[in-house]
């Protein structure tokens, strides 16, 4: 597009160690297969850093795929003996579970809850249940449910805690989830309602081998620490980038504020990102989009390729709203089907990764 520009990068202050996580999985402790004992060891020795285990708590209607109190005390005591600071990281989850208005996952707490009905009411009593506490969430597969968190109802109590969107989540991208239908890109309706979230990606493992299986959603995390803590405020900082493929490094800055942050965009505003990959990536030409507010997908404000194995720099024109994604996609692999109908997605290929937005103010 007319507003990009592609020149060499001097890199990225990414913050002290990149963690490879996988925030969403399942055992037979509700309706996943395998002892949540053996998903902590799987996901260690699959290479990741960072391993949550999150079984659901539905309602009434599934009483034989939700956590109990037994189950929730058994999930605890795996996650502590499995959690070693400074090696592993091992959290106990659950997820809150409605089969009309969607999931979300919740992390760092003591207690857990089941949903109260289907109706958006039930997603109001939940947002009173979290607002109690000091757990995380995140929505989960967003808008696989017909309800969409009550079209993402937005609660100014949880504005800090309810910090990711699953844009990845087994091998599904979730930014174009219901666009073929003529519903809004979640990832639109999400941002638009207020939300401040950072975009992961996760396996939703349902059976044995966790974090084994290829081509599944992951995310990195740049975390201050390799414990429970540093998650936990990578999290809170939405330091997050999803993507389905292993070993990728990703960040940026816009104006030298890191991804997650907030920043002041003047009349054009500079991205600079960092992209690290395996050796056998290198030279491949990848492309770098600007994502920002649109309908049904966010517009495509600016964009330009790149080679694999050197820090870009991209400019452009942020007029729609505020907030600012970076894509990054592979022009040579085939996109989402669901992007047939949009050329500035059908022609970009199948997206590599997610960086979390930047929330942008006037001026600069």
């Amino acid at each position: 597009m007319s507003d990009a520009l592609l020149v060499a990068g001097d890199g990225v202050a990414r913050g002290p160690e990149l963690l490879h996580a996988d925030l969403h999985n399942h055992t037979l402790l509700s309706d996943g297969a395998g002892a949540p004992e053996a998903a902590f060891a799987s996901m260690r020795a699959a290479g990741l850093d960072v391993a949550a285990v999150t079984d659901h708590a539905f309602g009434p209607s599934e009483p034989n795929k939700t956590i109990d109190d037994e189950a929730w005390r058994r999930l605890g005591k795996c996650a502590d003996t499995a959690d070693e600071p400074g090696a592993f990281v091992a959290v106990r989850g659950f997820e809150w579970s409605s089969p009309t208005l969607g999931h979300i996952n919740v992390w760092g707490g003591d207690r857990y809850v089941h949903p109260q009905g289907p109706r958006v009411p039930a997603v109001l009593a939940f947002y009173d249940w979290l607002a109690a506490g000091a757990e995380l969430a995140g929505f989960n597969h967003p808008g696989r449910e017909p309800g969409r968190f009550g079209l993402f109802r937005y609660d100014p109590r949880l504005a800090d805690r309810l910090v990711t969107l699953e844009l990845f989540n087994r091998e599904q991208d979730y930014l174009f989830e219901g666009v073929d239908a003529g519903a809004a890109s979640p990832l639109v309706t999400c941002l638009d309602a207020g939300w401040r979230v950072g975009l992961i990606g996760v396996t939703d493992e349902h059976r044995e081998g966790w974090g084994s299986h290829p081509d599944l959603g992951r995310t990195g995390l740049w975390a201050p620490s390799r414990d429970r803590a540093g998650v936990r405020a990578a999290l809170l900082g939405r330091r997050a980038f999803a993507t389905r493929e292993r070993g990728l490094r990703v960040d940026a800055t816009l104006g030298g504020v890191p991804m997650g942050g907030r920043a002041a965009a003047g009349e054009v505003a500079e991205f600079v990102l960092d992209f690290g990959a395996p050796p056998d990536w290198t030279g491949h030409t990848l492309r770098l989009q600007v994502l920002q507010s649109g309908s049904p997908l966010p517009a495509v404000v600016a964009e330009c390729d790149f080679a694999v194995g050197r820090p870009v720099t991209l400019r452009a024109r942020l007029d729609a709203g505020d907030w600012a994604v970076l894509r990054i996609t592979d022009p040579g692999r085939p996109a989402d089907p669901r992007a047939a109908d949009f050329p500035g997605y059908r022609s970009a290929g199948r997206s590599v990764a997610y960086l979390s937005p930047f929330f942008i103010s006037p001026g600069g």
